[in-house]
């Protein structure tokens, strides 16, 4: 097992780094000038000039790109500063550094993400089991077509009309926003239930689905005919065999939704006003801060590795044949 992290976790880092490499150098070699960008509209050419020379602009390409990526793993030394290790460049649009900028903001994405992956998760796989279990009746017919209608909808539109329907009519909620736990873990909790359930709608209606269809295939399987006819009791044969079987399958899809939501639920966070990592990206590309494109770009991507990484070992655990290859 340990061997098989060993080999995924060297795979993530290569891939991280070729995407580094790509992104930086189809950013860079653009045909527009990136100081230009930064420069505010007063700015004078010596101004532009000393900000050219503090973005390294004044380099060949190739010193531009080994100072970035050594930054990475070193840091960088900045007119502003140093910039510590994993040093993602200057925003000069935000006069910070990029990796300050979005530790600032990665928690409201964290929490939101996390209560979210929860919500769909749980209520997603709870109903596909219980649509398998009573398959054909009045609740299975039901929550198939709850199911349908929540892969149809978007964010964008139900967002809206939850705030106005919970929030703003009936006051069973608190307006949306993000609140540190560490200042108010029940404003936090409040201000969050809103959107975590908006954004698990899509998810959890994929999940019902999936878990049902798989259970349903499990449940036919030879083995399990087995199990039942050694007079293995349903309920048994159920949680023992059926459902781990189904797990795997449903193991890869979350952590490819896990991965994307934690890299920046974009629109939920724009629709709940909630500044978080996916509402940043926005920002940086609106204001044209390369930098800060790049450094929301890097931590995206990180975090699907990452996610990746996590749901390779849960595979693991679930089927050895998975180690072995």
């Amino acid at each position: 097992m340990l061997r098989f992290l060993i080999r995924r976790v060297l795979g993530a880092i290569i891939i991280l780094f070729l995407l580094v490499l790509l992104t930086y150098l189809a950013v860079m070699t653009l045909p527009v000038d990136q100081a230009m960008l930064s420069c505010p509209k007063t700015c004078t050419p010596q101004q532009l000039e000393n900000l050219r020379h503090n973005m390294g602009l004044d380099k060949s390409l190739a010193e531009q790109v080994w100072q970035y990526m050594s930054g990475l793993v070193t840091g960088t030394q900045y007119s502003d500063g140093f910039c510590n290790a994993p040093c993602l460049g200057y925003s000069y649009g935000r006069n910070d550094f990029v990796w300050n900028i979005i530790v600032a903001n990665y928690p409201a994405t964290f929490v939101l993400a996390s209560g979210g992956a929860v919500c769909f998760l749980v209520i997603g796989v709870t109903l596909g089991m219980l649509s398998a279990w009573k398959q054909g009746s009045t609740f299975d017919k039901i929550a198939s077509s709850i199911s349908l209608v929540g892969q149809s909808t978007q964010i964008y539109f139900i967002g809206p009309l939850a705030i106005a329907l919970f929030v703003t009519t009936l006051h069973w909620m608190e307006k949306p926003g993000y609140t540190p736990f560490t200042e108010d873990p029940a404003a936090m909790f409040a201000g969050m239930l809103l959107p975590w359930l908006v954004m698990s709608v899509i998810f959890w209606s994929n999940y019902t689905r999936q878990v049902r269809s798989l259970m349903i295939e499990q449940l036919s399987e030879d083995h399990i005919r087995a199990a039942r006819a050694k007079g293995m009791s349903s309920r048994y044969v159920w949680w023992r065999y059926a459902l781990r079987g189904a797990m795997a399958p449903v193991i890869t899809i979350f952590g490819i939704d896990l991965g994307a939501v934690f890299s920046g639920a974009i629109i939920t966070e724009f629709t709940f006003g909630i500044h978080g990592l996916g509402m940043l990206a926005v920002r940086s590309v609106v204001t044209q801060d390369t930098m800060l494109e790049l450094g929301v770009l890097m931590i995206s991507a990180a975090s699907i590795l990452l996610f990746n990484i996590i749901v390779d070992a849960a595979y693991g655990l679930l089927d050895p044949r998975v180690r072995i290859g």
